[in-house]
């Protein structure tokens, strides 16, 4: 059996028992390797000795089995382990169990498939599943900062700059354009519970890297803005400009007049470019060009807009040295302006890695590598042909060899129409699949797309891709797939099969002039050399940048076949593609499920393809009302005068009062009942004589009793039954008819119930369906914070769930906007676990009674150091560390993020509002949800968890406090204390 062993694997302590384990496991021994199976978890052990354990688990490659070691397990610690996160295992029984006579190690079905293997490495490196490097990238590992890493898609460029990046100690950013591939760069990070100790990680969108410094006001200026502005202003364009188009102005504008390091350049520096370094030639044209720069600045402003170009220049004053090494991904889409900023911000100029493709580039910004080792040189003693170390990727692990072959075919094209774009990108790919694969190409006659439609329009594994947005409205007309992309928004997408649908065609005379001039004969080399354009006044390579670049973007969206349907399909360019029309439609039809379409809704949604999300959701998820009426804030107001009326009759609506006050903690009403109505089930839960002259807001609290307590717990049992019940299936039968993110009778979707009720299975089912983590209830509660909120009022009852939650339910990291700029908190930062424990318990914090482990009254001043850490002790190890489970840990990390600390970096959290007692910072502003309305994308924390709502059934002064320092005039810096009432009570 092959044996593979993880890179981070530490078996120092006891390596003459590990080289035996592994050695047996070579021969398939498994009784001397002594392993067993660690139900209910993916993992096995081996016995190193005694007291230690080996951590392993199998898993598929080419139909065979291969045995990955993971951990050392010291002193049967399991509940350390990173892997199982805090599963239950018990040691006693695992020792106690019968040898097996066979021991059957056949990959669960869930477990990952290797896709290469390299022939005599046996190190692994281990994302979100494991991967052992070929040679290319294991030397790219290898190299010394400042380095360069170019690489196709498919070559496994993030893998490597993430390996590099846990190579890193310090503060350490991951920098690239796409918020989406920021964040799932992050989550690639951090599977498997990977922690680095020795570094502080951040990982940003470009717009996100600006947003620390200082957060820009209005919104980025989008194309579609663009081209409005230009179609009012075009009439300047003559001469010489006349063909000029939108595209082409805006490029000029993003990656050339705005794009200079550290301001946009003036006329004369304009006027000085060479022939190479912009899309106008020099003299009248330039100083038309420029001149409207000027105006499309002024109509920036006018219209609340902001080009990233310009707000890099602004905020460059801002920027601090504070990383010790960054990795900046797809640099490609960046321009220099950026990337400068990016570079200021690191404490060395050498400690950074560059990673992209320039055949990928299909964003405004003229890039080229040689422009930006002209910036880094800037300013240095040594020359610009100096060159930091760079290395090429050249595998291809995703598409198949048909689909390679094709995108291979294409820079052969472009290589001999334009010359090479640069040294660094002057290779073709080799395919690393065994898959073959299919290409074609087709006529789009009306029965071609009938029977296209037809194949494909009910799954999920079929994209259909155009050239440009304008282009989909065509597409939608012959394909009732909700899986419609322009280029711009499948890049970053993979699907196995993806339909081109007249990408060439649409674009023929841009396509023609791509394909002028070129022989059959002129691509035939093996590989592309070095080699200029011989004029360089040529533009050809700008111009049509966009159209060639964005066909290998298309292409190579597809990992398994590829269909190119074209009105023209014997158009030159294709061709020379050596795609020839007239093969019958090889293409079986495929039904997706309705988890598959609500699983694909879901990953598109935190794409931030929003429009194709809704497509499926309109298309395949439609689902019917509810029977019943769920409990929300709208309903509450609207019954709450005749609940509190002692003159209506109605107990219908006092008891919807009381089960509502009940459920979220807002006891007053309760009260309030009990007070006026003398309604019954309110009057059960009131102190004995209450009603004879004590306030009842006294009683509640010094009495405390079992009533009130049996009444939250029996509620919980009653709402929550269906929801921790072992039988799942009535739950997802629900979900099926009224929708996976329906409203149950609590107000609640299914997901934020099943965490409540620490029902992980439901859960998992949940998620795969599609569920979402993000839908918050009417206080602003996720089904994370849910989750939380129940481990704060009872954190006995969440040690068994709390963690394994987290792993699934809480976000990457918590955006936090403080003194206008963004404070981003990763999971493995105390202040993000901190800040969680507030958010999660604002709403019951005027709570009279509960089971909470320590006295009620402490915890209506506000949260404190003790609170908090009754919660984070619930967590797994792996969570939450032994060295952090200190009272005066917890005080330190609400020092030094308080308001006015000194520390640095200032986070500005919380407010003091007395000695010990903290509130959130009362100006600090929260990243909207998705479902939020939010026209600037953050939201106030008034309004993100409904404060007015709280404070209406409830009288816990914080929260009251907490929203008159909201409400008052003046800096945040003035609101530091939330003065205490004079309340016998508290």
């Amino acid at each position: 059996m092959r044996v593979l062993h993880y890179r981070g694997l530490d078996t120092r302590r006891v390596q003459k028992a590990f080289d035996k384990v592994r050695q047996a496991l070579i021969r398939e021994d498994f009784h001397s390797a002594q392993i067993k199976k660690l139900a209910p978890t993916p993992y096995w052990r081996a016995r190193l000795d005694d007291s230690n354990r080996l951590l392993l688990q199998f898993v598929r490659h080419a139909g065979e089995t291969v045995c990955l070691l993971l951990e050392v397990i010291p002193q049967h610690a399991y509940e350390k382990s990173r892997f199982l996160r805090g599963a239950r295992i018990d040691p006693a029984r695992i020792e106690a169990d019968s040898q097996q006579d066979r021991i059957d190690v056949t990959p669960e079905p869930a477990a990952p498939t290797l896709r290469w293997l390299h022939p005599e490495r046996s190190a692994f490196e281990l994302l979100d599943k494991p991967i052992v490097f070929d040679d290319a990238q294991e030397a790219a590992l290898q190299l010394p900062p400042p380095a360069v890493l170019v690489g196709p898609a498919g070559s496994g460029k993030t893998a490597v700059t993430l390996a590099k990046l846990r190579q890193a100690s310090g503060r350490v950013l991951y920098v690239t354009l796409s918020a989406y591939l920021a964040q799932s760069a992050r989550s690639l990070y951090d599977a498997h519970g990977y922690v680095n100790e020795d570094q502080a990680v951040e990982f940003l969108s470009l717009r996100e890297c600006l947003e620390t410094l200082q957060i820009p006001e209005g919104r980025e200026v989008r194309f579609a803005d663009f081209r409005g502005w230009f179609e009012r202003h075009r009439q300047v364009l003559r001469g010489e400009l006349k063909e000029l188009d939108a595209h082409a102005l805006f490029e000029e504008f993003r990656g050339v007049i705005g794009a200079a390091p550290r301001s946009a350049l003036d006329l004369a520096a304009y006027q000085a470019l060479g022939v190479r370094q912009s899309l106008i030639p020099q003299g009248p044209a330039r100083a038309v060009v420029h001149g409207l720069y000027g105006r499309y600045s002024a109509w920036l402003k006018e219209a609340g807009l902001f080009d990233l170009n310009q707000i890099a220049h602004a905020w460059m004053p801002l920027a601090e040295p504070v990383y010790d090494f960054a990795v900046i991904d797809e640099v490609q889409d960046l321009t220099r302006a950026q990337l400068a900023l990016i570079l200021a911000c690191l404490k060395h100029p050498d400690a950074f890695l560059l990673c992209g493709d320039t055949h990928q580039i299909v964003h405004p910004n003229f890039f080229s590598w040689a422009a930006v080792r002209a910036l880094f040189w800037e300013g240095r003693d040594a020359s610009p042909d100096t060159t930091q170390p760079v290395a090429l990727l050249r595998a291809n692990f995703r598409n198949t060899q048909a689909v390679t072959q094709l995108g291979n075919r294409l820079l052969k094209i472009k290589h001999a129409r334009f010359g090479s774009v640069d040294r660094e990108s002057s290779f073709l790919i080799e395919c690393a699949t065994r898959e073959i694969g299919t290409v074609q190409l087709l006529d789009a006659t009306s029965a071609t797309l009938r029977e296209i439609d037809a194949r494909t329009r009910t799954s999920a594994r079929h994209a259909v891709i155009v050239l440009r947005d304008e282009d989909k409205p065509a597409a939608k007309a012959q394909f009732h797939t909700p899986l419609v992309f322009s280029v711009h928004e499948a890049k970053g997408l993979e699907y196995p099969h993806v339909v081109l649908f007249d990408l060439v065609s649409s674009q023929r005379a841009a396509f023609a002039e791509i394909a002028e001039g070129i022989s059959e004969r002129g691509l035939n080399q093996d590989d592309l050399s070095f080699r200029r354009a011989r004029d360089k006044a040529d533009k050809s390579l700008e111009l049509y940048k966009f159209y060639v670049n964005a066909l290998y973007v298309a292409l190579t969206r597809a990992s398994e076949s590829l269909i190119l349907v074209e009105s023209d399909p014997r158009h030159s360019l294709l061709d020379l593609l050596g795609l020839r029309p007239g093969q019958p439609l090889d293409l079986a039809a495929s039904r997706s499920s309705v988890d598959e379409w609500a699983q694909e809704a879901r990953k598109l949604e935190q794409q931030g393809k929003q429009e194709q999300a809704d497509a499926i959701r309109a298309t395949f998820l439609q689902a019917k009302p509810t029977p019943w009426k769920p409990w929300s804030e709208a309903l509450i107001r609207e019954l709450l005068p005749r609940a509190l009326d002692p003159r209506d009759p109605s107990n219908k609506l006092r008891q919807t009062l009381f089960d509502y006050a009940l459920w979220h903690g807002q006891h007053a009403w309760i009260e309030q009942l009990a007070e006026t109505t003398r309604f019954a089930p309110a009057l059960s839960l009131a102190p004995q004589g209450a009603l004879g002259g004590i306030p009842l807001t006294r009683g509640f609290i010094e009495r405390a009793d079992q009533p009130v307590l049996r009444a939250i717990a029996n509620q919980r049992e009653r709402w929550l039954r269906p929801y921790a019940a072992r039988n799942i299936k009535e739950v997802l039968a629900d979900g099926d008819r009224y929708g996976v993110d329906h409203l149950t009778p609590t107000g609640g979707t299914p997901l934020m119930c099943a965490a409540q009720a620490g029902n992980l299975p439901l859960v998992d089912a949940l998620l795969s369906r599609g569920a979402s983590p993000e839908q918050a209830d009417d206080f602003g509660h996720t089904p994370w914070l849910a989750a939380l909120n129940v481990a704060i009022e009872d954190p006995g009852t969440a040690r068994n769930a709390l963690g394994s939650l987290f792993e699934r339910l809480a976000p990457g990291a918590l955006d936090v906007q403080v003194d206008h700029r963004l404070v981003r908190l990763e999971r493995s930062q105390a202040e993000y676990w901190v800040l969680s424990v507030m958010l999660a318990g604002l709403k019951t914090l005027g709570m009279r009674v509960s089971p909470r482990p320590l006295p009620i009254q402490r915890y209506r001043r506000g949260f404190f150091a003790d609170a908090i850490l009754a919660v984070l002790e619930t967590l797994p190890e792996a969570l939450w560390p032994a060295a952090r489970r200190k009272r005066t840990y917890i005080n330190h990390v609400l020092a030094r993020a308080e308001l006015g600390a000194n520390y640095r970096p200032s986070r500005q959290l919380w407010v003091r509002v007395q000695q010990g007692y903290y509130m959130p910072n009362p100006a600090m502003k929260l990243r909207a949800s998705p479902q939020a309305d939010s026209t600037t994308g953050w939201v106030d924390l008034d309004n993100a968890f409904n404060l007015a709502w709280v404070t209406t059934g409830s009288d816990a002064w914080p929260v009251i406090g907490l929203r008159h320092a909201i409400a008052a005039p003046g800096p945040a810096e003035q609101v530091v204390q939330c003065q205490r009432p004079d309340r016998p009570e508290d």
